[in-house]
């Protein structure tokens, strides 16, 4: 597929997607929100792509919020369906049943705050900023910064965030539980596609079926979660991946997992 906005390439088993408009610090725009779904939905297709990593262009943004300069002179109904095409991309990369993880290289704000959290997993540089701040702007999230944000640090750190707008660092946002990880700039994307390779070597409809469970289960209540864990689980047992694995462990032999 060709986009304007984006970089998308297959380097087997792992697809990588790059937010490709340096000059704007690669702020999202209709037609960028659209390209993410159309390549999430082809990467979800593509048997050859086990793994998903998405990150931005250039040394100095991941994402660095909406492209404001879209804004001026809009109204409500004129910007509705933008939040709705970015629910829909973050719906869509949550559903798919390969994970993705985002390598956040820089400044991750607004809309691109929230697209990293869509993902299933967050590296970030050292260097990297996270922030929700449409507060600055008369405005609050419009991706689902105001659900997901307080699904993963809790809702008064959440609060904190949207409410005063500011900045944090990766570190603060390792150790408030917005980031799995952290590493130098330099290092960040050899051990994005490290990981990413990790997971891709993994039986491919386990995973799917631990997203699902994890995905969907996580503001159930706990009966309800632990219902679709046994359906998931049991589901488990009509792929062929799970007789490999356990005659793998048997036989004392590594796994091969090829079934897609």
């Amino acid at each position: 597929m060709e986009f304007n906005n984006l970089v998308v390439e297959i380097s087997k088993p792992i697809g990588i997607v790059t937010v490709n408009r340096p000059k704007v610090l690669n702020a999202l725009n209709l037609e960028t929100v659209g390209e993410l779904g159309a390549a999430f939905s082809w990467l979800e297709s593509t048997s050859d792509v086990r793994a998903i990593i998405l990150t931005g262009s250039g040394e100095k943004a991941f994402v660095a919020g909406a492209d404001i300069t879209e804004f001026r002179g809009k109204t409500a109904p004129d910007m509705l369906p933008f939040a709705r095409k970015g629910h829909d991309v973050a719906r869509i990369m949550e559903s798919m049943g390969k994970p993705i993880i985002a390598a956040v290289n820089g400044y991750a704000l607004g809309g691109g705050c929230e697209m990293a959290m869509a993902c299933d997993i967050r590296f970030a540089a050292e260097t990297a900023r996270f922030g929700q701040p449409e507060i600055m702007l008369g405005l609050i999230p419009g991706m689902g910064g105001t659900q997901r944000l307080a699904r993963l640090v809790g809702l008064g750190i959440a609060r904190e965030l949207v409410y005063g707008g500011e900045q944090i660092t990766a570190q603060r946002a390792f150790e408030i539980g917005l980031v799995n990880r952290v590493f130098p700039v330099e290092q960040l994307m050899d051990e994005t596609r490290k990981f990413a390779l990790k997971l891709a070597s993994m039986p491919s409809h386990a995973l799917k079926m631990a997203k699902q469970a994890t995905n969907y289960g996580y503001d159930q209540s706990l009966d309800n979660g632990l219902m679709l864990e046994t359906q998931c689980f049991a589901q488990c047992w009509s792929h062929p991946d799970l007789e490999e694995g356990v005659a793998a462990f048997l036989e004392k032999r590594k796994a091969d997992f090829h079934t897609g």
